[in-house]
């Protein structure tokens, strides 16, 4: 099927068309006519299938279908994103599909200057796409207004709960109208999306374009057997090796993010990293020069390197594998997008041996393993213990397997949140422009 026949307007094919997309992906194919009629939805899907797209698109229509009431433009759709790059990505493809339409659209999150987004605000909006914790800054300052939104997007609502952001959201559904269209993405489904999913939606369609909790079947994986000591050496031995052009690495933490790319700029392999602890200037750049080619690695920790879209990424590296299996499915979903092939390579030590099994046994699959000669690791080596959260400021749980332990709310680098005393404290990190999501 074309998107001629999913019933979207002259106008937003004309943008389409100009994105030279002819079809539409499995998750627009059965999404977009769910949202056209009205209904709530609960769609099941990971990264690079095409999602954004499938909200954005209907979205506008139904939005440039109904006048608002009033002279003044009300917030008539509001996005909730979990990081500053996935609302940026967002944005940009609201941007591309609706420059035929006389919407007008913003995006705010933390880390940069309020002042302009108070003025976008002011001026007025249809579509607010935006993180929680500087949605609620803007709510405190009284210099936002959620009392007429028709439609709710809760964008990777999984990745929202796992940054402890439920609490947040929670104050933000308090703000909306009661009668409204819901709309619920998500990658993987716990339990306690479910429960959002049963507060939230009434009576959803659900849609689902793989298998719940999958990896992307088009991304090769391999498991590389190696010595943590040995591990950037091997890295580095693998990019040469095989003249890797374009390579997006995964470490657990901001430290070792640094001390790798300087490694490896060491070596002779233009690298940067990017974290909740650099600036929104470095990371710009830092991205910028991923995608042109003058950065051959991009070293990145797992809240930086969400809603990330980079087109065509060929490597996906798991430097250090996440401590959940969830987010190594998120990890891998950076190649391998939009029906492309892409490769996911893990560089796996003694420590990490729960943490890959528990990975194979939510993809149900066995991840080949090959041992690179001159680094097979040494047998009499001991397992050390890996500390069971991300960055400093998450919640720090123990592995048992890569399974999840109690959470309690956690501050999102980047963003700022009211605290108890009315007053708001800064969290660290960047912004960054991405590719419209398809």
């Amino acid at each position: 099927m074309s998107f001629d026949g999913l019933g979207l307007s002259s106008a937003l094919l004309r943008a389409i068309s100009d994105q030279n997309y002819s079809e539409p992906t499995p998750i627009q194919h059965k999404a977009i006519p769910v949202v056209l009629e009205g209904k709530d939805l609960l769609a099941g899907a990971q990264t690079g299938t095409g999602k954004t797209a499938a909200f954005t698109l209907p979205m506008l229509q139904l939005l440039s279908q109904r006048e608002p009431k009033g002279g003044r433009r009300p917030i008539r759709a509001l996005v909730l994103t979990p990081t500053r790059e996935l609302a940026a990505q967002v944005g940009a493809s609201i941007e591309t599909y609706g420059k035929n339409l006389p919407l007008r659209s913003s995006v705010i999150f933390g880390g940069v200057n309020i002042t302009p987004q108070k003025r976008a605000l002011r001026a007025g909006l249809d579509i607010l796409v935006a993180t929680p914790g500087r949605l609620l800054d803007h709510v405190g300052q009284r210099t936002v207004n959620l009392s007429q939104v028709e439609i709710l997007v809760l964008d990777e609502a999984d990745r929202m709960l796992d940054m402890g952001f439920i609490h947040d959201i929670k104050k933000v559904l308090a703000l909306l109208p009661a009668k409204r269209q819901n709309l619920l993405f998500s990658a993987t489904f716990s339990d306690e999306i479910k429960a959002l999913a049963n507060r939230l939606l009434d009576n959803p369609v659900s849609v689902d374009v793989a298998a719940r909790n999958t990896a992307a079947e088009r991304v090769e994986q391999m498991v590389h057997p190696v010595d943590r000591s040995r591990k950037r050496e091997l890295l580095s031995h693998l990019i040469k090796q095989g003249n890797w052009s374009q390579v997006l690495v995964f470490t657990r933490t901001k430290h070792i993010a640094n001390r790798l790319s300087e490694y490896l700029e060491k070596g002779g392999i233009r690298s940067s990293a990017i974290h909740g602890n650099k600036s929104q200037g470095a990371r710009t750049k830092a991205l910028a020069g991923f995608k042109s080619g003058t950065v051959r690695v991009l070293v990145a920790t797992d809240i930086a390197a969400r809603g990330l879209d980079i087109d065509k990424l060929p490597h996906v590296v798991n430097y250090e594998l996440p401590n959940t299996p969830e987010d190594y499915v998120h990890r891998i979903g950076r190649t391998g997008r939009a029906g492309r092939e892409g490769c996911a390579v893990s560089l796996v030590c003694v420590d990490e041996h729960k943490l890959l099994r528990g990975i194979e046994k939510l993809l149900h699959t066995t991840i080949p393993q090959e041992q690179i000669a001159g680094y097979e690791p040494d047998p009499n080596i001991k397992a050390e213990p890996i500390p069971n959260g991300r960055n400093r400021g998450s919640v720090q749980r123990f592995n048992s397997g890569g399974g999840r332990g109690p959470r309690k709310p956690s501050a999102h680098p980047g963003e700022k949140r009211p605290n108890q005393g009315g007053r708001t404290r800064s969290r660290r990190s960047g912004k960054t422009g991405s590719r419209p999501a398809r």
